[in-house]
């Protein structure tokens, strides 16, 4: 099955199925002598694990991280690192009754016509469980840019379906179950899922994540560049279907007059670009933002067809996210560091050297999200 490896220097091949054994991934690219363990990834896993919240789907997962390969005495070899994750709560049984059938706006139907065979338990392959060892993988590369480059990461919900989030403070994103860097529509919130939970319905949601202490100079023109592989990554995860960069869609609004962000000795003024020009990261924060359908695993009755072509109707079972715009932040903050691990690994393989008789200015004049 081509398609399950992401990046070209920093090289993650992710495998397994939902409910199967066990899921995970191999990394070839870490360069050698970073420190390494399992505590220094779990933390990632538990903040996207399931069954954290009333509002999320109950499949009661662990997640613990085993590290299989690549790493001696506490240290990464260089060789490729194996990352395990096995599964321990599967519920295969809640799937019988749509294995002749297909969900509307799942892939059940598109795997089933490409493949000639599909499984249907959790979705399989096409299961956002399998973001675990992407998230998994990005801890590795969180790690390593940290270090390297002082780069960091934020993510944070900024609307629940109809429901837009105010930004109050970053500080309170850890402290809700939505990821919201809110404290005053808390409640709000929680009663918008109870509801929608009864109705047997889903939601979508938007998504913000910043990468900060960028190196300047990362992306390759014309068609690596910086923000086409972030755009790349973002839709890579399960239910994403629309991407911004910077200021996004609402640039058609702006006037060039406004638009160009303008430079000065201390720093760009602004940034509206989102940290990239000419597909070539300017050293501002990186700003994304990602827009997410609603959950297709729904209750309510939706027409279909059988695998004979005969009309039926559909009802999923189970344990699924009302919302899975909920647990997604970890998942955006990490493909956008696998993007900059891969990316920084790539412009010092071919511009280690370049050396300019002025430094580089410090990203954008103030601190902003």
């Amino acid at each position: 099955m081509p398609g399950s490896t992401f990046g070209e220097l920093f090289r993650v091949t992710n495998f397994g199925e939902s409910h199967g054994p066990a899921i995970g991934c191999v990394i070839d690219g870490c360069p050698p002598g970073l420190a390494l363990s399992e505590a220094d990834i779990q933390p990632q896993l538990d903040r996207r694990r399931p069954g954290t919240s009333r509002h999320v789907t109950q499949r009661n997962e662990p997640d613990a991280v085993e590290i299989l390969s690549g790493v001696y005495e506490g240290r990464t070899t260089g060789t490729p690192i194996c990352l395990l994750i096995r599964n321990t709560d599967q519920r295969s049984k809640d799937y019988g009754n749509i294995l002749d059938t297909f969900r509307p706006g799942h892939a059940d139907y598109t795997y089933w016509r490409k493949y000639g065979l599909r499984d249907p338990r959790g979705g399989g392959r096409s299961s956002a469980r399998l973001t675990a060892p992407t998230v998994a993988a990005a801890a590795v590369a969180r790690k390593w840019l940290l270090e390297r480059h002082g780069t960091t990461f934020t993510g944070w919900m900024s609307q629940l379906g109809e429901l837009p989030v105010a930004f109050e403070d970053a500080a309170h994103i850890p402290n809700n179950p939505f990821f919201a860097a809110n404290v005053s529509q808390i409640a709000e919130m929680e009663a918008y899922m109870d509801a929608l939970r009864k109705e047997g319905d889903s939601c979508g949601a938007r998504i913000e994540v910043v990468a900060h202490q960028v190196p300047v100079g990362l992306g390759e023109p014309l068609y690596d560049k910086l923000d086409a592989d972030i755009a790349y990554a973002m839709m890579g995860i399960n239910a994403v279907k629309g991407v911004e960069i910077g200021d996004g869609f609402g640039v058609v609004a702006q006037r060039g007059s406004l638009h160009g962000d303008e430079l000065s000795a201390e720093g760009f003024r602004a940034n509206r670009a989102g940290g990239v020009l000419g597909g070539i990261s300017t050293g501002q924060d990186l700003r994304v933002s990602i827009a997410i359908k609603p959950t297709s695993s729904i209750r309510t009755p939706k027409a279909s067809i059988d695998r004979a072509l005969q009309p039926t109707t559909v009802e999923t079972f189970g344990r699924h996210d009302p919302c899975v715009g909920i647990r997604a932040t970890p998942i955006a903050e990490a493909m956008l560091a696998l993007v900059l691990m891969d990316h920084a690994l790539r412009h010092r393989a071919q511009n280690a050297d370049v050396v300019l008789p002025v430094p580089a200015i410090p990203g954008q004049v103030g601190e902003t999200l």
